[in-house]
C-alpha cells in the first residue's frame, strides 16, 4: 500500500513554525485555511503514544478517514464503549456529547488532546467542558476558525487548557465589560464590551495561539449579499398586537418574551407564504446546486416538500439526518442544513449560493454558515440571499447579526430598558 504524503500550504507550514517549541497550541486559523491537517501534523510532531481527538459528533467520520488516510502508522478508534487496552501510536476519536459519559478517560495520561472547534467548550458550566478541563494531558491542540464568535468571555476555558493561571476573576476585570441589568427581579451582569483585545491576543500568542484570517492568505471569490424582503402576513400583525393566534390548527402564545420571539420567528418564515412562494421562485430561476439553510422541523418539512414536487432531488443535515448525496453527485440538487447541525464543518464549495430562509440567533452560527461555500476550492462568486420579512422581528435580527453580535443578548438590553 502506497502511504500518502502530507502536503501543507505556506501557511499552514507558517503556523507549525510559530509553535515548534510549544506543546499547548492553538491554531485559530479561518474557515477553509486546513485546520485538520496543522493539527495532525503537530500531533504527528508531538508524538506521544496516545492522542485523543475530541469533536462535533458530525465531524467523527471526517477525522476517521483523515486519520486512516494520511497517520497509518496510527492505530485509529472511534470510541464508543469503554476500552481496557490502549495500544501505542493510537489516535481515539470521540465526540462532545459522549466524552463526559467515559469517565475512564479521566484515567490516560502522558497523551496528546486535540479539540476540533474548540469553541464547543465556550460554556464553562456545561458537563462536557468541565470533564476536558479535569483531564490530565501532556499536550495540547485547539483547533477553531472562531474560537469565541466575537464574544472573548467564552475564551476563558480554552486560556485555562493553553496553561494560562490567569484567575476568572482577573480575566473578566481585564477584558470584559459588563452591566448590571434587572432580569425578572435578579441582578445579572450582562456583557456589553470588550476591551484590551489587543493586549489579550497578545497574552495568547505567548501561550502558543496562532490566527489567521482567510484574506491575509488566501485570494477567494467575492462575496455577494442579497435581501429579498418578502411581504408580511396579517397573522403576524395579529399576533404582534395580541401575543395570541391560531394558524394551521395551532396556537401560538406568546405569553413571555422568548415565546413571542419564537413565535414571530415562526410567524416570519414557516407560516409566511409570501416567503415559500419568494422562495420557489429562486429555485427556478437556477439550476445550480442550492443550499438553505433553515431553523425548525416545520420549516424542512415545507421546504423538502416543494423540491420533490419541483424534481429537485434534497439532501439533508440535521440532528436526525446526513445525507449528502445528491449534493455530491446531482448538479441541480437542493441542501437543506439546520444551522446547530451543519454551520460548521461541512465543506459546501461545489455549491456557491446560499439560501437564508430564516435566520439564527447566535453570530458566530451565522458567520460560519458563510464559510460553508466561502473557502479553498472555491472558483466562483459567492451568492447570499436573505429572505426578510418587511416590517417583521427578522429585520431586527438581521440588522443585529450584521453587528456579529447575538440577537438573544440584544433582546436581554430590551428586556432591561423596558
Amino acid at each position: 500500500m502506497i502511504k500518502i504524503e502530507v502536503k501543507l500550504l505556506p501557511h499552514q507550514n507558517k503556523a507549525l513554525a510559530a509553535t515548534k517549541e510549544f506543546n499547548r497550541c492553538a491554531y485559530y486559523l479561518d474557515m477553509g485555511l486546513g485546520k485538520t491537517f496543522t493539527g495532525s501534523e503537530k500531533m504527528k510532531e508531538l508524538n506521544t503514544k496516545v492522542n485523543l481527538i475530541i469533536c462535533q459528533k458530525s465531524k467523527i467520520q471526517d477525522w476517521y478517514e483523515h486519520c486512516k488516510t494520511y497517520y497509518e502508522d496510527y492505530t485509529t478508534i472511534i470510541y464508543s464503549k469503554p476500552m481496557k487496552n490502549i495500544t501505542d501510536k493510537t489516535i481515539i476519536i470521540i465526540n462532545y456529547d459522549l466524552v463526559w459519559r467515559r469517565p475512564e478517560l479521566l484515567e490516560l495520561s502522558e497523551f496528546t488532546l486535540m479539540l476540533d472547534e474548540s469553541s464547543c467548550i465556550k460554556n464553562e458550566k456545561s458537563n462536557r467542558t468541565k470533564f476536558i478541563l479535569k483531564m490530565k494531558p501532556s499536550s495540547v491542540i485547539l483547533l477553531s476558525g472562531t474560537p469565541t464568535g466575537g464574544k472573548y468571555e467564552e475564551l476563558y476555558s480554552q486560556c485555562k487548557l493553553l496553561g494560562w493561571k490567569i484567575s476568572k476573576k482577573a480575566f473578566w476585570e481585564t477584558y470584559i465589560v459588563t452591566k448590571k441589568m434587572d432580569i425578572n427581579g435578579f441582578s445579572v451582569p450582562i456583557v456589553i464590551g470588550y476591551k484590551n483585545i489587543d493586549r489579550l491576543k497578545a497574552k495568547l500568542r505567548e501561550y502558543g495561539a496562532v490566527f489567521m484570517k482567510t484574506e491575509e492568505v488566501i485570494d477567494l471569490p467575492e462575496q455577494l449579499d442579497n435581501i429579498i424582503k418578502i411581504e408580511s402576513t396579517k397573522e403576524y400583525k395579529k399576533f404582534v398586537k395580541n401575543r395570541l393566534i391560531e394558524i394551521e390548527d395551532k396556537e401560538l402564545v406568546g405569553d413571555t418574551s422568548l415565546t413571542k420571539l419564537l413565535y414571530q420567528r415562526q410567524l416570519s418564515s414557516q407560516y409566511n407564504s409570501n416567503k415559500t412562494t419568494m422562495l420557489r421562485d429562486l429555485l427556478e430561476s437556477t439550476n445550480d446546486r442550492v443550499i438553505i439553510f433553515y431553523n425548525f422541523n416545520d420549516e424542512l418539512e415545507k421546504i423538502e416538500d416543494m423540491c420533490i414536487r419541483m424534481e429537485r432531488t434534497v439532501s439533508v443535515v440535521n440532528g436526525q439526518r446526513k445525507d449528502l448525496r445528491c449534493y455530491e453527485e446531482d448538479n441541480d440538487s437542493v441542501t437543506l442544513i439546520q444551522y446547530q447541525a451543519g454551520a460548521m464543518g461541512l465543506n459546501l464549495q461545489k455549491a456557491n449560493k446560499i439560501i437564508y430562509f430564516s435566520l439564527p440567533l447566535s453570530s458566530e452560527l451565522f458567520e460560519q454558515s458563510k464559510k460553508r461555500i466561502h473557502r479553498i476550492g472555491q472558483k466562483k462568486s459567492c451568492f447570499y440571499y436573505y429572505l426578510i420579512t418587511k416590517g417583521s422581528i427578522e429585520e431586527k435580527i438581521y440588522e443585529v447579526l450584521g453587528q456579529r453580535r447575538d440577537f438573544t443578548n440584544k433582546l436581554f438590553e430590551e428586556l432591561d430598558d423596558n
